[in-house]
C-alpha cells in the first residue's frame, strides 16, 4: 500500500512541476535583463528590511536564474543549491535565521563563500493558478533570529507586487504583440465596446474605408453600415450587448459596408464576443472582397457567356430551358449551323471566321422578341429557345424569324457572306420533358438535317427518337463489352507489291457481341463515336495495337508497322501524344512500328493543338496517313497542313479503275501527287490480279484488299506473317 501511495504522490509532484514549469513560461521573463520596475521593488524590500541584500529568483527545471537583485552580485545557480526552491516547496514564507546552524545550508556554496549568507527570507512568487515560479528574497550577512508575523505578511505583499508586475509586464508584451500583428495584417480590424462604438480599428481599416484614426474612434459602428441595414443591425447589436446571443459570433459571413466616400464595398466579416470588468465586448476582423466578388463574376460570365460572341452559352442556355420546363411551359427549341462555315477559316482565317460569328451573334438576336434566347454551343453552332411555343404552326412562324436573320449577306471585314443555315427543332413536351432529352431531340433532327445535305430544316419526329433510343442502348452495351472483354482487333495485312511481303497490318475494330456474334464496326461505331466511351475504347485500341506488335516480334516475326484508327475525340483530349508515346515505351516498340490514319472527320477539327500533336508524332517517327484519301473536299487542303508520311487511296477509285477512265485518271494523279510530295502510297481494296498489276504499272508500291487476305484474328494474321517471312527468305537476291 505504501509503495502505490508513493507512486501517486510521485505522478502528483510531476504534474505539478510540469504546470509550474508551463506557467513560468507563459510569462515570458526567466532569462531577460534586469528591469527598473523590479529593481525598484528590491531596493524597497532592502530598505524596509534593513538588509543590504535582496532579490527576485525565478526557479527552472534545473536552474534559478535572478531577475532583480540589490548588494549582491551572483550568477545563475543550480536549482539544487538554491535556496528558493525551499521556498517554493514550502509555499509560504521560508525563513532560515541562520545559515550556519542549519544542517542543510551550512555547506552550502552561498554561505561558505561569496555572499556568505547567514540569514534568508524567502515568500513565493505565486500565479492566478497557484503555481509557485520563484521567490522574492531578503538576506543578511549577520544571523537574525528575529522575523515575525507582521515582517512574514509584509514580505508576502512585496512578493504580490512583483507577481502583478509580471502580469502587467505580460499584458503590455501580448498587447504589444497584438499591435504589431493587428498592423501587419492587411485584415481589418475593430473593438466595439458595450455602447456600440468603436474603441480600435488598425491601419488596415483606416485604408479599407478611408477615414484617419480619429474620425473612427469613439464613434458608433454604424459608420460602416449602409442605411438599409442600419435597422436590423440596431436590433441585433442591442440584444447582444444586453447578455443575449446571436448565430453570427464564431461565423463568417458576407456582407456590404458602407466607406467614408459613401460608396459600399464587399466584406467577409466574423465576429467575436466577451466579457470583462468594463462589460460586453465585440470584435470583428473584416476581409475586403471586392477581387472575389469581381473574380466571381467573370467566372459566373465565363460559366454563362460564350466569350466570343457574348451570347449565353451551352450552360446558360440549358439552365434556362430547364427551368421553362420545369414550370410546365410549353416551349420550342431550334438548333442551327452555319452552312459552309469551314470554308470561310479555311480561306479567309478564323479571324474573319470569328467576325462573322459576331455579326450573327448581334443581327440574330435583333429579330427575334424579347423574351428569346439565343446562344452559342461552340463552333459555328447556335441555339435559339422560344418559350411558349408549342405547336407546328407556331414554331414554323417562329423559326421564319429565325431564317430572316440571313436572307442578307453579312458583310465581314471587306467580305460579302450569304450564309445559309441547316436547322433542327423539336417542341416541348411532346418531344422531350426535360432539357436533356429536348436538345437530344433537336439535335438529331438537326443530324437528320445535314444528312439530307444541308441548307434545310427539319422537326424532330418520333421515329427519330426510337434511332436515339436504340442508339443510347447501344452505347450502354458498349460500356459493358468494354469493362468484359468483348472488344477485340482483327489485323488486315498491307503488302508490298513489289515482292508480296507483308509490311504492316492494320489494326480494325470488331465486337464479339454475346447474343449476336462478331460485330463490324458500321453497327456501332457511330454510336460509340458520339458517347464518351470513344476516348477509353480508343486508348485500349492503341494500347491492344502494340501489346500485339510486340508479342509478334517476340514469337520471331520480322517486324513490321501496326496501323491504327484513332477517333476524332482523341485528338481533342490533348493527350495524344503522351498515350503514344506510353503505349509504345509500355510495350518496348520504336515509333516506326506505330501508324495512325487520319480520316476526314479529324481534318476538318481545325484544331492547332491536334495538328500539333500530330506533328510531334511524325516528328518522333510514328507513321501518319490520310485514311480514304480523295473522298471529301478537304483532302487536298489538309495535305497542306497535316504532317503525313502517308497516302491511302480509298478503294472507291480502285474498283472501277480498270473499267472507268476517269477513276483511273484519279487514282494516276493522287499517285504522281504523293510521289512528288515525298509521301509513301497505298491503295485501298486490291480484290484482283489485275487491279494489282494496274496499280503497280502506276507506280504504287503498296496496297491493302481481300486480295491479299481480309481482317484476321491475331492468331491467322500470325500465320499469315510467317508464311510472308518464309517465302521472301525463299525469295532470290
Amino acid at each position: 500500500m505504501g509503495m502505490h501511495q508513493d507512486a501517486a504522490e510521485g505522478n502528483d509532484n510531476n504534474r505539478i512541476e510540469h504546470g509550474r514549469l508551463e506557467a513560468l513560461s507563459t510569462l515570458w521573463i526567466a532569462g531577460t535583463a534586469p528591469e527598473p520596475r523590479f529593481d525598484t521593488i528590491v531596493q524597497l524590500a532592502a530598505q524596509l528590511f534593513e538588509t543590504p541584500m535582496a532579490f527576485i529568483t525565478l526557479v527552472e527545471k534545473d536552474i534559478q536564474r535572478f531577475k532583480a537583485t540589490h548588494g549582491v552580485d551572483v550568477p545563475d545557480i543550480a536549482r539544487s543549491t538554491s535556496f528558493c526552491t525551499h521556498t517554493i516547496q514550502s509555499g509560504d514564507v521560508f525563513v532560515v535565521p541562520d545559515m550556519q546552524a542549519d544542517p542543510r545550508f551550512a555547506d552550502n556554496p552561498l554561505v561558505t563563500g561569496t555572499p556568505f549568507v547567514r540569514f534568508y527570507a524567502g515568500a513565493p512568487l505565486v500565479t492566478a493558478d497557484g503555481f509557485r515560479i520563484g521567490a522574492l528574497c531578503i538576506a543578511d550577512t549577520m544571523p537574525r533570529h528575529a522575523f515575525g508575523e507582521r515582517q512574514q505578511q509584509t514580505l508576502k505583499l512585496l512578493a504580490a507586487q512583483v507577481m502583478e508586475q509580471m502580469r502587467l509586464r505580460q499584458e503590455e508584451i501580448i498587447r504589444s504583440t497584438v499591435m504589431k500583428f493587428s498592423d501587419a495584417t492587411g485584415l481589418a480590424l475593430f473593438s466595439i465596446n458595450a455602447a456600440g462604438r468603436i474603441e480600435f480599428v488598425n491601419r488596415a481599416a483606416l485604408c479599407l474605408f478611408g477615414y484617419e484614426h480619429g474620425e473612427m474612434i469613439g464613434q458608433p459602428i454604424d459608420l460602416i453600415i449602409p442605411d438599409r441595414f442600419r435597422g436590423a443591425h440596431h436590433a441585433g447589436l442591442a440584444r447582444v450587448l444586453a447578455g443575449g446571443t446571436t448565430k453570427l459570433i464564431g461565423k463568417t459571413v458576407e456582407v456590404m459596408a458602407r466607406k467614408r466616400d459613401q460608396t459600399e464595398v464587399p466584406i467577409e466579416i466574423s465576429l467575436s464576443l466577451w466579457n470583462d470588468e468594463r462589460g460586453v465586448g465585440m470584435g470583428a476582423v473584416i476581409r475586403d472582397i471586392s477581387d472575389r466578388r469581381d473574380r466571381d463574376a467573370r467566372l459566373l460570365r465565363m460559366a454563362n457567356q460564350d466569350t466570343l460572341t457574348g451570347l449565353s452559352n451551352r450552360n446558360r442556355f440549358e439552365s434556362l430551358l430547364q427551368e421553362v420546363l420545369s414550370e410546365n411551359r410549353a416551349a420550342t427549341v431550334a438548333l442551327l449551323d452555319l452552312d459552309g462555315f469551314k470554308d470561310v477559316n479555311d480561306s479567309l482565317g478564323h479571324a474573319v471566321g470569328d467576325a462573322l460569328l459576331q455579326a450573327v451573334a448581334v443581327r440574330l438576336p435583333s429579330v427575334l422578341a424579347d423574351d428569346v434566347t439565343v446562344a452559342r454551343f461552340g463552333g459555328d453552332g447556335f441555339a435559339v429557345l422560344f418559350p411558349e411555343v408549342a405547336t407546328l404552326d407556331g414554331a414554323l412562324k417562329a423559326i421564319g424569324a429565325v431564317l430572316s436573320a440571313f436572307e442578307m449577306p453579312f458583310e465581314v471585314g471587306g467580305n460579302v457572306f450569304q450564309v445559309t443555315t441547316t436547322l433542327g427543332f423539336a417542341l416541348a413536351p411532346e418531344h422531350g420533358a426535360d432539357a436533356e432529352e429536348l436538345l437530344a431531340s433537336a439535335d438529331f433532327a438537326l443530324y437528320r438535317a445535314k444528312q439530307a445535305g444541308g441548307s434545310t430544316m427539319l422537326m424532330f419526329d418520333p421515329e427519330m427518337r426510337n434511332d436515339s433510343l436504340a442508339r443510347r442502348a447501344t452505347q450502354d452495351e458498349l460500356l459493358r463489352a468494354l469493362q468484359n472483354g468483348e472488344l477485340v482487333l482483327h489485323y488486315q495485312p498491307q503488302v508490298s507489291l513489289t515482292d508480296g511481303h507483308v509490311f504492316g497490318m492494320e489494326a480494325l475494330i470488331r465486337w464479339r457481341h454475346p447474343e449476336h456474334g462478331l460485330m463490324f464496326p458500321a453497327a456501332f461505331l457511330p454510336a460509340l463515336e458520339s458517347s464518351s466511351l470513344a476516348l477509353p475504347v480508343g486508348w485500349w485500341v492503341l494500347n491492344e495495337a502494340c501489346r500485339q506488335a510486340a508479342e509478334w516480334l517476340a514469337q520471331g516475326h520480322a517486324p513490321i508497322k501496326v496501323s491504327v484508327n484513332l477517333f476524332a475525340a482523341q485528338y481533342r483530349a490533348g493527350t495524344l501524344v503522351q498515350h503514344v508515346v506510353d503505349a509504345l515505351a509500355e510495350h518496348g516498340l520504336p515509333p516506326s512500328a506505330l501508324g495512325l490514319e487520319v480520316t476526314e472527320t479529324i481534318a476538318l477539327l481545325n484544331d492547332d493543338h491536334a495538328f500539333a500533336a500530330v506533328r510531334a508524332l511524325r516528328d518522333l517517327g510514328v507513321d501518319i496517313a490520310f485514311d480514304d484519301f480523295g473522298t471529301g473536299y478537304a483532302s487536298l487542303s489538309s495535305l497542306q497542313r497535316f504532317p503525313l508520311t502517308t497516302l491511302k487511296i480509298d478503294r472507291s477509285f480502285i474498283s472501277d479503275m480498270l473499267d472507268n477512265r476517269h477513276d483511273a485518271a484519279i487514282t494516276r494523279a493522287m499517285l504522281t501527287m504523293g510521289n512528288e510530295l515525298g509521301l509513301e502510297t497505298i491503295a485501298e481494296g486490291i480484290e484482283t490480279e489485275e487491279q494489282e498489276i494496274a496499280l503497280r504499272l502506276l507506280g504504287c508500291k503498296a496496297g491493302q484488299g481481300y486480295r491479299y487476305g481480309k481482317a484476321l484474328p491475331a492468331e491467322q494474321a500470325a500465320v499469315l506473317l510467317a508464311m510472308s517471312t518464309a517465302r521472301r527468305a525463299n525469295q532470290p537476291t
